[in-house]
């Protein structure tokens, strides 16, 4: 009899039996052991989650931060997207709190350079991979790297922590409260919260981020002077940005000619059209940075395929853009890939239904809320909009979009808190991130403290202790 007639198969492996049938395998029961305990576990470091850590630990609260990848940071550090608040402009009226700590940080350690289109700094992405050590560390946090969060343990509707998995094998980590800070919530749909995502088709597009090194930076940034650009550029048949109007005649660094000579003369394939966008910030060594030019539409990030096909086209297309560059930028004659983010660069996947989700109408209206957290300026980037903080507009962060429905002790922060794809658009920067989640920590801890679950804590406790910590909240 060969294999392929067989219905039911046995193997065995050296911890366990598995049982094979048909397209689905039967695991035999195991025992996972508990590694650690601690009163606050926050899934994922990036600027939400790195913030929401250090607020709660700040709090006194034993408190552990997981990531699945060797650093924190998220976006910033793994990613490399390293302008983290590209929106300030001379009027902007900026969130305040921890996520200013990471820019000023970054600035007193020289591990950042002048944004060219805002009156901000760009953080080095590799160099804030040591900074978040240090304020890791400086806050009394545990931290915990190279394990992934695969499971959460649940007792009913209340989760009790979490099961990881890593070289060590599958792991549980036990926890009197959790901060989901995956950005795809992950521990929240695991946990069976409510979630939704918009339609892989209108999801924003993905990034695959590079920098270049050896670029001549008189010669780029005289080619820029000499040919200038502005936001209106954005608004175009290639990327169709919609703007308020105010934003069309302020300088962009944006780059789009050298693809299109490129596509023209046969050096990359027509279909490459879609190669344009940002570069980031240039240095006196000749290192242009986050290059933000690749965007990869109808990819969902909550499914691998997808993630491969990302990086794979990604990358290569990222090597198509530099010969362009090279042929067809002046100042790029003789540069070269100096890396690539370490992951793709994710926009748009999981939402949680909220006990309040945000509306297009809180982010372009100024919104105000009794339970708000902090504040963030009327910056919209994404569905095709894009507006900027030059006027002085800003909105409040309600408490309550970062509740799930349905499950008791866990919060959810970062780009994946409960709202519509506008506003979404607004809360997904980082910024906008650590702002939330130094509210959640802060939530957390005081929901530790008080011995209740977080939907109950003392709003004006919370207010208080975000204001003492130095966040802003109307």
């Amino acid at each position: 009899m060969d294999n392929d007639s067989l219905s039911i198969t046995k193997f065995y492996t050296i911890e366990n039996s598995i049982l094979i049938m048909g397209n689905s395998i039967t695991e035999a029961a195991r025992q996972t052991p508990i590694i650690h305990k601690t009163q606050l576990l926050v899934v994922g470091s990036g600027p939400g989650g790195l913030a929401a850590a250090i607020a709660a630990s700040r709090e006194g609260v034993e408190t552990t931060l997981l990531e699945r990848y060797g650093c924190f940071g998220g976006n910033l550090t793994q990613v490399g997207v390293e302008g983290f608040a590209w929106y300030r402009h001379d009027k902007t009226i900026d969130s305040v709190g921890i996520g200013i700590e990471f820019e000023e940080r970054a600035k007193s350690m020289n591990l950042s350079s002048p944004e060219p289109q805002s009156n901000s700094h760009a953080i080095d992405g590799e160099g804030f991979k040591y900074v978040a050590d240090i304020l890791v560390q400086e806050a009394g946090i545990t931290p915990m790297l190279h394990r992934m969060m695969v499971a959460t343990i649940m007792d009913g509707k209340t989760i009790k922590g979490v099961i990881v998995e890593s070289k060590a094998g599958r792991e549980a980590i036990i926890a009197n409260r959790v901060i989901d800070a995956t950005g795809d919530a992950d521990v929240a749909y695991r946990s069976g919260a409510e979630v939704f995502k918009t339609p892989t088709e209108d999801m924003m597009a993905a990034s695959v981020m590079f920098s270049m090194t050896g670029v001549d930076k008189k010669k780029f940034i005289a080619n820029v002077k000499n040919n200038p650009h502005t936001y209106s550029d954005w608004c175009g048949p290639d990327w169709a940005m919609k703007t308020s109007g105010k934003e069309d005649k302020l300088f962009s660094p944006y780059l789009k000619k050298p693809f299109e000579e490129a596509i023209k003369k046969g050096i990359i394939p027509p279909n490459l059209n879609t190669i344009t966008g940002t570069w980031g910030a240039i240095s006196e060594q000749g290192d242009l940075s986050y290059l933000n030019l690749i965007h990869l539409a109808e990819l969902d990030a909550t499914n691998p395929d997808h993630l491969t096909r990302g990086e794979i086209e990604g990358r290569y297309q990222a090597m198509q853009a530099i010969k362009a560059l090279k042929k067809f930028n002046p100042g790029c004659e003789n540069a070269k890939l100096r890396n690539f983010g370490m992951t793709i660069g994710i926009r748009d996947t999981r939402k949680i239904n909220a006990q309040y989700n945000m509306t297009s109408e809180d982010v372009h209206g100024q919104a105000k809320f009794d339970d708000s957290v902090g504040i963030f300026p009327e910056f919209i980037d994404g569905y095709g909009v894009l507006i900027l903080p030059t006027t002085g507009r800003y909105f409040q962060l309600p408490y309550r979009s970062m509740i799930p429905k349905g499950v008791n002790h866990l919060l959810v922060t970062g780009r994946c808190v409960g709202g519509d794809k506008m506003s979404h658009a607004a809360t997904r920067n980082m910024m906008c991130c650590s702002v939330n989640g130094q509210g959640a920590g802060v939530a957390a801890a005081e929901s530790i403290k008080a011995n209740v679950d977080v939907k109950d804590v003392s709003i004006s406790q919370v207010q208080k202790t975000l204001v003492a910590q130095g966040a802003r909240i109307h």
